[in-house]
């Protein structure tokens, strides 16, 4: 049983993202919203405490600065506001903080930082040095660049991302709702707020679907997604109101606010977490059920003949979806054959690849070293 109050006790680097509903004002930056966070920021690293900041609130920056009345509809305007705003918004923060004495360091990135390998280790070092001198990171996506092919979508997948390649103890989602409730508490007066989740089911999915987000891209389903990522890596993550008076504080004291996300009992590495959430497949292999059980329950590497189906044209070394005969998926590798060597060796024994192909480079089709489980059911 995972005790929320030890998983925040115990958290030495946190991550901390603030949504565009918390830091967006009739007129565009909360700047009042923003010094608050940033102090309890400041009280969370004064107290011994790791923090990375994703922040969003370039486009309400922006849009005050440009005296912009409503959000530009047309893709370049809108980044072109971002990137007026990203400025402004920095430049807050580095106010801010620089009443503690403390620095900040503004990162901005695409997902294709950190799909590539040497790009994604690159960013993990610069964001680890900028920690070791005290420095608080904040990150946002680089919106002036980004496209739809290398988009992280919203804020909050993008936070869910930074807690995985940094090893984070602890995702706190800062929005403008107490929770995840039964229904959208703005419309409904009998919405109950949901204080923990052990699992993201259809039903939970279901509810949140109908809780859109106000401003941003990110609405209620943003942030289960980006809790399921966390979840399976075995990290906790928490929705709570960015801003409610000393929310950060209070989390850490114990006190019980908002919805709590239980990790799972597995701690994904790393590198494992990059296979699963940083790569795009490139195609699919299907696993009969002995396979499947041997892959998900007992940690096992992906063999020839427990695959029974492959999906698209992938090379070797290519990213994968392993998927069960339902289709429910069960993890992401790395594959040491091509999609038409696997077609070609799928259900045999490994004595029969050579024989097969000519050639025996691999016994295993996907190694359990460049495995990465993303199923949310039980694992050993």
């Amino acid at each position: 049983m995972t005790d929320r109050s030890q998983c925040f006790a115990k958290a030495r680097r946190v991550v901390v993202k603030v949504g565009s509903n918390v830091l967006t004002a009739s007129r565009g930056l909360n700047v009042d919203v923003l010094r608050s966070i940033s102090q309890q920021i400041h009280g969370l690293m004064e107290g011994g405490r790791e923090v990375i900041l994703v922040s969003s609130g370039a486009m309400a920056a922006g849009m005050r600065r440009l005296e912009l009345a409503s959000r530009p509809v047309e893709i370049p305007k809108r980044q072109a506001t971002a990137a007026v705003g990203q400025a402004g918004l920095i430049m807050e923060y580095e106010q801010v903080f620089e009443t503690f004495g403390k620095s900040v360091a503004q990162v901005l990135l695409t997902q294709e930082d950190l799909s590539n390998r040497r790009r994604f280790l690159n960013a993990r070092n610069t964001l680890n040095t900028l920690i070791d001198w005290g420095v608080l990171p904040i990150i946002n996506e680089n919106d002036t660049v980004a496209v739809e092919e290398i988009k992280f979508g919203d804020n909050d997948n993008l936070s869910a991302m930074i807690t995985l390649l940094m090893d984070a103890d602890i995702l706190i989602n800062l929005t403008d709702m107490d929770g995840l409730f039964t229904k959208d508490p703005r419309t409904s007066s009998d919405a109950e707020l949901i204080p923990e989740v052990r699992s993201i089911t259809k039903k939970i999915e279901a509810l949140a679907g109908d809780i859109p987000g106000a401003l941003g891209t990110g609405g209620m389903g943003s942030k289960l997604r980006a809790a399921k990522k966390t979840m399976v890596a075995g990290i906790p993550m928490v929705i709570a109101r960015g801003t409610r008076p000393e929310v950060l504080t209070d989390l850490f004291a114990g006190k019980d606010l908002g919805t709590f996300f239980v990790p799972g009992t597995v701690r994904l590495r790393s590198r494992k977490c990059w296979i699963a959430f940083n790569l795009k497949p490139k195609g699919q292999l299907v696993l009969d059920s002995g396979a499947s059980e041997a892959v998900l329950r007992r940690g096992k590497s992906l063999l020839p003949g427990g695959i029974v189906g492959v999906e698209g044209e992938f090379s070797m070394g290519a990213p994968v979806r392993l998927t069960d005969s339902r289709g429910h998926e069960i993890g992401v590798g790395l594959c040491n054959y091509a999609s038409a060597d696997v077609r070609r060796i799928m259900g045999l024994k490994t004595a029969q690849i050579r024989e097969a192909l000519g050639y025996k480079p691999y016994d295993e089709v996907v190694h359990r070293d460049n495995l990465a489980i993303t199923s949310d059911e039980k694992q050993p």
